[in-house]
């Protein structure tokens, strides 16, 4: 299998966000939480699987899951089920700041279980699920081995995460902005040129009486 995942239907139905409510059967990983190199030792029936849904439809997929082998007491069929994640930086059209969760491989979810075809049928009836990774008409889904699972959360978590920049944040040149990162933390700087394509400014600060040139990204300043 290649690391390379293909782009899943996305749902263009905008949604509320969701709390997950039980953490019995499920688990989001963030980035701390990406190493599976160990294998339990109590999951030796269970395979690991790559689960295709609508993008922005996750949590609503594995919270159906969840109610699902709730209802059929197949708890011990079912180990652990990730919507890979990691927090980063939010900034919105007015310059505010915040942390959010944002999912990795959008449109897929790792999930683990023992394969049959009560399962398989379970899981592919699910709201919002379009198929398992790799299955056909004709063949159930290859199982993906923990080796390989691991490898995918860690290449991705080892990634850049890169800020989520509103689209509509606006900066002006002569503007006065405040440093909030780097060595010019707390320095007041005039906007001398805005690189909206890169997220970027090149500010004007004054050191020691003189202005000084300096380029920095949308996260590193603040709007007074």
């Amino acid at each position: 299998m290649t690391s390379s995942l293909p782009t899943p239907l996305e749902d263009s139905t905008e949604l509320e966000s969701t709390e997950l409510e039980s953490t019995e059967t499920l688990e989001t990983v963030s980035e701390t939480e990406t190493d599976l190199e160990q294998e339990p030792e109590n999951t030796h029936n269970l395979e690991w699987f790559i689960l295709v849904c609508q993008s922005n439809n996750e949590k609503k997929v594995v919270l159906s899951l969840q109610e699902r082998i709730k209802k059929f007491n197949l708890a011990k069929s079912f180990g652990r089920i990730i919507i890979p994640s990691q927090e980063v930086e939010k900034i919105d059209s007015k310059g505010k700041k915040s942390k959010v969760e944002k999912k990795i491989t959008p449109g897929y979810i790792f999930i683990q279980l023992e394969m049959n075809d009560f399962n398989y049928s379970l899981v592919r009836d699910t709201p919002k699920v379009l198929s398992f990774l790799g299955a056909t008409k004709m063949k159930m889904p290859p199982a993906i081995s923990y080796a390989e699972i691991n490898r995918l959360l860690n290449q991705a978590e080892n990634d850049t995460a890169k800020p989520i920049i509103s689209s509509k944040i606006r900066f002006d040149k002569g503007e006065k902005v405040k440093v909030i990162d780097g060595p010019f933390t707390n320095f007041i700087g005039e906007v001398d040129e805005v690189k909206h394509d890169k997220f970027k400014l090149r500010l004007l600060i004054s050191v020691f009486g003189r202005p000084t040139p300096v380029e920095l990204e949308y996260t590193k300043v603040e709007k007074l």
